[in-house]
């Protein structure tokens, strides 16, 4: 509080006016962060809607690295819990409005946001460790003996090649592609 009250010209004692301690301002970064997410519309077919919104959550979180985190810790705040109600329901919503079961919407929520939050997470790990140090990745590079580990070899050699940079939206794909044929099924 010290350290933001400086930054702001104030006395960190005068904070406490507006917040009740750090746990209300992060609460509220949080909650401003998930507004930044565009919900799922009702009038577009599920699958699109669905993947809309959660590439909208993709780049929210990105634009703002440390909000993942924050988001996955409990007890969130007020502000950040309302925005999050408001987003989880409307992703329900898109999923009940496309004829998934109960069952199956339950299933398909948690792994819609799963993949929203862990890839997320796992991105903003590679960055940082990529922008951190290069050395530890070109070491790794030079020391794997690829003659032992040919497949990692040619992983690695992908990196950064084109046509490597839409994962995520090729996971979500798969997870939408997965649950039209599910519900095709039922």
């Amino acid at each position: 509080m010290r350290k933001l009250g400086h930054i702001l010209g104030v006395e960190a004692m005068s904070l406490y006016r507006h917040v009740a301690n750090k746990d209300d301002i992060l609460d509220g970064m949080v909650g401003l962060v998930m507004t930044e997410i565009e919900l799922p519309a009702a009038t577009e077919p599920w699958g699109q809607a669905v993947r809309r919104s959660a590439i909208s959550a993709h780049e929210a979180l990105l634009r703002h690295p440390w909000a993942c985190s924050l988001m996955m810790m409990v007890p969130i705040g007020r502000a950040a819990r309302a925005a999050r109600t408001r987003y989880m329901d409307a992703l329900l919503a898109s999923l009940r409005r496309a004829g998934l079961t109960p069952d199956l919407t339950y299933r398909a929520y948690h792994v819609l946001d799963s993949h929203v939050l862990g890839f997320t997470l796992w991105q903003i790990g590679h960055q940082f460790a990529s922008e951190g140090d290069v050395s530890v990745a070109a070491n790794f590079v030079e020391e794997l003996p690829s003659d032992q580990y040919p497949d990692l070899a040619l992983h690695i050699e992908q990196h950064g090649q084109p046509g490597h940079d839409d994962e995520f939206e090729f996971g979500l794909d798969l997870v939408i592609d997965g649950l039209t044929r599910m519900m095709e099924g039922q």
